[in-house]
This record gives C-alpha cells, sequence and structure tokens, in this order.
C-alpha cells in the first residue's frame, strides 16, 4: 500500500510481513493496511511449498465476497451468469396509468445482498417519507411467503409478485403428489395424505438463518404399503415416509393462495403492469450511465444513483408540463415487414 511504501519503502509483500511480525501497534489500525491484509487472506493461502515461510499462491476458487484494495465497499457478484465487481441498485416508481411515473425509492447494495434481502428496505424507506402504496408491484426475486404477510400486517401494502411453485422430489417423472395435495390441520397439528393417512409428527424447528418451520413425517410402515407411493416419495424400499416442511401458518397460506392466483389470466394481466419499471431502468442506463460508477464506496455511489433517479424524473416532469407524448416502443425492421405485408 502507499501509506507504507512512502513511510519505509517496502514493497507490498514486505510491508504486510511486517505488519504482521514486529510493527508498531499503530501502523495496524491504518485503514489501508487492514484492507490489504483482508485481500490478501481471502484471495491466497499458504501451500507449504518453497522457502522456510513458505510461499503464497492463488487460491482455487476466489471469494465472491472479496474486496478491491482500491474500492473496499465493492463485491463481486453473479447474476444470471454475468458477472460484475460493484454494487446493485432497486429502483421503484409510482405505476398509475392516468399519472405520470416517477421514481420514489433507490436503494444501493454491494453486489453479493440478495434481492430478497432489500424488499424490507424498501418499504421501510417508503414509510418513512411517506409514500407507501397501497400495491407495490415487485420481480420474483423479491417475494417470499414471510414479504407479503409483513407487507400486509405492518405496511398495508399488498406485494404483488410470483412466488416459487409447489416443489416436489426431483426425480419424480410424470404424475406426483404436491405439497398442496396434503390437507393440513393447525389446529390439531395433523397433515392428511391424499390417501387419508394421518402424520406421525409434526415438530417445530428453525433453519440456520432463523427462520422458524414444521416438520411433517409419515410413518415407513403407511407410505410403504400405499399402492400410489411412486407418486409421492422416492425414499428406497420403504424404509422412510413422506416428510414435508411447513412455513408458519399464515406465511403457508399466503404462500399457496398466491401460488393459485398467479395461475390465473386475471392474476397475469395485473401482473404485466410491472414491465414498466424495466423501461425506467433502461432508460437509467442510457441517459445516466448508472451501471458504471463514477465512485469509490458505497455511500457516494448510493448518492450517484440518488442524483440520476432525480435527472430522470426532471426529464419526465418536464416532458408531462410540456406534454411531450411518450417514445413508441421500438420495431425491429424484420417486424415493420412482418407487419406491411
Amino acid at each position: 500500500m502507499s501509506v507504507l511504501q512512502y513511510a519505509e519503502g517496502l514493497t507490498d509483500r514486505q510491508a504486510a510481513d511486517q505488519v504482521r511480525t514486529g510493527s508498531p501497534g499503530w501502523l495496524r489500525e491504518i485503514p489501508a493496511v487492514q484492507v490489504l491484509r483482508r485481500a490478501w487472506v481471502e484471495q491466497y493461502h499458504r501451500d507449504g511449498k518453497g522457502c522456510a515461510g513458505g510461499r503464497a499462491r492463488t487460491s482455487r476458487r476466489a471469494d465472491a465476497g472479496s474486496p478491491r484494495p482500491t474500492t473496499p465497499d465493492a463485491r463481486y457478484g453473479v447474476k444470471r451468469g454475468s458477472g460484475w465487481c460493484g454494487y446493485k441498485t432497486h429502483l421503484s416508481e409510482t405505476c398509475e396509468p392516468d399519472v405520470h411515473h416517477l421514481i420514489t425509492q433507490v436503494v444501493t447494495t454491494d453486489a453479493t445482498v440478495a434481492d430478497t434481502e432489500v424488499t424490507e428496505a424498501v418499504h421501510q424507506g417508503l414509510a418513512a417519507r411517506e409514500l407507501l402504496p397501497g400495491e407495490h408491484d415487485v420481480d420474483a426475486g423479491y417475494v417470499t411467503a414471510a414479504h407479503i404477510v409483513t407487507a400486509r400486517d405492518e405496511y398495508g401494502i399488498e406485494l404483488l409478485g410470483p412466488v416459487g411453485l409447489d416443489t416436489c422430489h426431483e426425480n419424480h417423472e410424470g404424475e406426483h403428489f404436491t405439497q398442496s395435495a396434503f390437507t393440513v390441520d393447525w389446529q390439531a397439528r395433523k397433515v392428511t395424505c391424499p390417501e387419508g393417512r394421518i402424520s406421525a409428527s409434526w415438530s417445530d424447528e428453525r433453519k440456520s438463518s432463523g427462520t422458524p418451520i414444521t416438520r411433517v413425517h409419515f410413518t415407513s410402515q403407511d407410505c410403504g404399503s400405499c399402492p400410489v407411493r411412486m407418486k409421492c416419495t422416492k425414499a428406497a424400499d420403504g424404509r422412510r415416509g413422506r416428510s414435508l416442511t411447513l412455513l408458519p401458518r399464515d406465511q403457508q397460506q399466503a404462500l399457496e393462495a398466491r401460488r393459485r392466483e398467479q395461475l390465473t389470466e386475471q392474476w397475469q394481466q395485473r401482473y404485466n403492469i410491472r414491465a414498466g419499471v424495466e423501461a425506467t431502468i433502461s432508460q437509467a442506463v442510457r441517459r445516466t450511465r448508472i451501471r458504471r460508477t463514477r465512485f469509490t464506496d458505497l455511500p457516494k455511489t448510493h448518492l450517484g444513483h440518488v442524483f440520476a433517479a432525480t435527472a430522470i424524473n426532471i426529464i419526465r416532469l418536464d416532458a408531462w408540463l410540456t406534454e411531450t407524448p411518450l417514445g413508441q416502443t421500438r420495431t425491429s425492421h424484420l417486424a415493420r415487414l412482418d407487419l406491411a405485408a
């Protein structure tokens, strides 16, 4: 790091060895030195070869969260096969059909933060500025059963977005029993299978993340002799019965209700309005170059994103006040030839 090189005329490797062995305590507290040490620990390891002290070589698997020494807030993220080192921007906008659309919330995170972790922060920010919507249309990445319940009970928001489909064993082929085929009696703490057999155990547990769940098990005697066992479980030789994992009651019921709703044409037409935010993201990329940060840390990058959103709002307000018509969706040359034909 430049601080150590200037102070003692050492290379990066010598500077780190100096910090690790006999350097003064204040030297270890320099932020630049701490970032350098962290980056080396995450990117390198000793392999026991070479000279007495061993030699460092790059790790076979780089940590996706490793910082760069010049930008310690940046992280390396991967989404849909594309990777980048930096941040994520999450935009919310109004979408009423009869008024102009304005960006109301900007959230910036490092690139490793999952979309599901941002939903609550968005609602908190909107609530703090008294901009909570009655309905919030979001991408599938922002929706879980817990989010649906929290948005409804704590913020009075209907969180509209698709949830994951009812799952089954990955090796099932053809007809199979999904979780929705079982009847849950929450009061009696029992589950009845499609063949009328009742679960043998019901236990409340928690995931490693702290999320409360319920484990339900059927006995091997019930499942082993069941005539439709192959549609329900793949346990070898009937030694184990079918098991289910349930969310807390309010979340489980919200999840099942959403799974039924999102299969209807009415729900899908209602959800089409969310596509409008893709145009907003495109406008932010084209007009403000929002995918290229000009700053070196998260707070400044977030401020840049807020400025970009403000600029887009000014452009939209000007278009509304001057009655400038909205741009039409681009039609390719090939599509125009097809329409002409």
